[in-house]
């Protein structure tokens, strides 16, 4: 709900509120106005006709009876429910009255006739005096309404105007709120494309440009979004050349330096056929073993290259698992019996002996993992290597009694053939996993079960 009322949304229904406050004050009131002003038009007008007909009417009474002025009293009566009657004859007296209620003389002095139609003029309730018959000598007569009563008579015309007004306000705010959510639900839609361009990635991972149809502040910022996509292609194309010069400038490099290194193993042979001291001997065995370990790191670091090139060749083929890793133990054997390992090898089938790899790379891996053990694994003298079969994996298992990865090892190097595992091992489509600690190093190398 917070994140509601800090919207955009919940801001523009805030714009719209006050908008319609505002339509309602300066709508309204006129109306109100209009329609206050009309009822009291209709109200006048509707006097002056009662006033037009009362005294027509009485004009046209023949016989001068009390008889006949209730007849026509009763008449009006029925038309007009709380109206009051009464008449005055030509002697002054109070003769003929329905329904009044106030208190009226039995005798009418000229001075308080003329005191009556004063207090009645424009007063409440409403009054119409008329002489009786087409004589003024047969007295007057007179009719009283309620005003109340001449405004009721009007609600009719005021309801009619009240729901006239109500329709035209309430099409006006419909319009409005229409046009409002037209013009949100286009600022929404535009955001959105703007939201989706940002998610979009393309061949180099990127986001993909957008067409700007409009100049206005989401267009600004569309031009921002692009020119931000062109200066993020420029950065990856300058890193991309870069990363090309480096691997190139490695490849030459590697290449630089075997020349020289196998001019140096070959002069290095010929000195060993020469009559040597004990020192002399166990200097070139020293040098042997580190143009080996040059040799090695140069040999990591072109595969590492081309890897991360992906233009190292990868040819998988089908093989025995079990008996390419009996190969590849045989000739490493005598190399960590020479070092005093004890060795256990364990080497049970699979259900399924074929693996699809690369054997050369297969070769690589295990080498640069023997090779691992024999630099850091030295103090513990073991060296076990065996098959596992689990649940939903097929693993080759490698593991020592070392020190471990963590404790520092003189023979330790940049740490480049375990990420040439790594990443040989993904691209052949296999898993692998690593525990080392103070008593050794577990690695397991697996194929997961293909789903029957």
């Amino acid at each position: 709900m917070k994140k509601f009322f800090k919207s955009l949304l919940a801001k523009y229904i805030l714009i719209i509120l006050t908008a319609l406050f505002i339509i309602q004050i300066g709508f309204f009131v006129p109306a109100f106005l209009f329609i206050f002003t009309s009822n009291q038009e209709e109200t006048e007008r509707q006097a002056a006709s009662i006033e037009e007909q009362w005294h027509n009417e009485a004009s046209d009474i023949e016989r001068m009876t009390k008889g006949t002025i209730l007849d026509h009293f009763k008449q009006w009566k029925q038309q007009y429910p709380q109206s009051s009657m009464f008449w005055v004859d030509n002697h002054g007296n109070l003769s003929a009255q329905l329904d009044v209620t106030a208190e009226l003389p039995d005798e009418w002095t000229p001075a308080f006739t003329a005191q009556f139609i004063k207090e009645r003029y424009d007063e409440d309730p409403f009054t119409v005096i008329a002489f009786a018959g087409n004589n003024q000598n047969h007295g007057f007569i007179v009719f009283e309404l309620p005003r109340s009563a001449l405004s009721q008579d009007t609600n009719q015309f005021s309801q009619l105007g009240g729901r006239t007004f109500s329709i035209i306000a309430l099409t006006i705010i419909l319009f409005f709120i229409m046009i409002s959510l037209l013009f949100f639900r286009g600022i929404r839609k535009r955001l959105v494309a703007l939201q989706e361009a940002m998610e979009i990635r393309d061949t180099d991972r990127l986001p993909v440009s957008i067409d700007v149809k409009k100049n206005d502040e989401i267009g600004q910022l569309e031009s921002t979004f692009n020119q931000m996509v062109s200066e993020l292609r420029e950065s990856k194309q300058r890193e991309q050349e870069e990363e090309q010069l480096r691997r190139e400038l490695i490849a030459n490099l590697s290449h630089d330096l075997r020349t020289p290194l196998t001019k140096m193993r070959a002069h290095l042979y010929s000195i060993s056929k020469e009559t040597l001291s004990a020192n002399g001997v166990q200097a070139v065995q020293v040098m042997e073993e580190a143009m080996e370990k040059l040799d090695r790191l140069i040999e990591n670091l072109m595969s590492y290259t081309l890897l991360t090139a992906r233009k190292m060749n990868y040819k998988p083929e089908s093989i025995d698992i079990i008996r390419h890793l009996r190969t590849s133990m045989a000739s490493w054997y005598s190399i960590f019996e020479k070092e005093g390992f004890e060795i256990d090898v364990e080497l049970k089938p699979f259900n399924e002996t074929e693996w699809n790899v690369d054997p050369l790379w297969l070769d690589r891996i295990i080498d640069n993992l023997l090779q691992n053990v024999l630099r850091h694994a030295k103090s513990g003298k073991f060296l076990s290597v065996r098959t596992e079969a689990g649940k939903d994996y097929e693993a080759i298992i490698i593991a020592d009694q070392g020190n471990g990865m963590s404790v520092h090892s003189n023979g330790k190097g940049a740490g480049i053939g375990l990420t040439i595992v790594d990443l040989m091992v993904r691209k052949m489509d296999l898993e692998w996993e690593v525990e080392s600690g103070h008593r050794g190093t577990v690695i397991k190398i697996k194929r997961p079960k293909k789903l029957s």
